[in-house]
């Protein structure tokens, strides 16, 4: 994966963020059961939270606190979450710089935003590729909540972006 590949997730992930800044205020912050994180705006934050922690907190190290406080979610709006996304991508960034041997090397250490935790091994390629995925499967859930809620969303696969 490249900078040219995160570019498409970027992309995608605009689209969305365009849509959910059409949402009404009270549909953005609604509550709807079957989903793990009942609002868009507290999947949205989810999956930033993801980034920042897997590969600022993890991998790169550069945050002992990665995941958003609970307390302060309900002030966040979309453009903190904005804020949050872009935070991701320069940590997306940084990892990028890796070399393919450094990317493939199991990095193995404690879960740092985590009080108990056993040491684990993983590849920094490994989160990527798990933050990307985990950013689709909640990015389905958003599109998910919009239609109940009787948005229309737009396409926001990554077929629809330029090369």
């Amino acid at each position: 994966m490249n900078q040219k590949e995160y570019k498409w997730v970027k992309e995608n992930r605009g689209v969305l963020l365009d849509f959910c800044s059409q949402l009404k205020p009270e549909d953005f912050t609604r509550k709807l059961d079957g989903f793990g994180f009942q609002s868009v705006r507290e999947t949205l934050l989810h999956i930033a939270d993801c980034y920042i922690a897997w590969i600022g907190s993890f991998i790169l190290l550069k945050t002992k606190s990665p995941i958003t406080p609970k307390v302060e979610i309900a002030s966040l709006n979309l453009d903190d979450i904005k804020l949050r996304f872009e935070q991701a991508d320069v940590f997306v960034k940084e990892l990028m710089q890796f070399t393919s041997e450094k990317m493939n090397e199991p990095i193995v250490r404690k879960i740092p935003w985590r009080e108990t935790s056993e040491d684990i091994s993983i590849t920094p390629m490994k989160l990527l590729i798990h933050t990307i995925t985990h950013e689709y499967h909640h990015k389905g859930q958003i599109v998910s909540m919009a239609r109940q809620m009787g948005y229309v969303p737009p396409n926001t696969d990554v077929i629809g972006t330029e090369d």
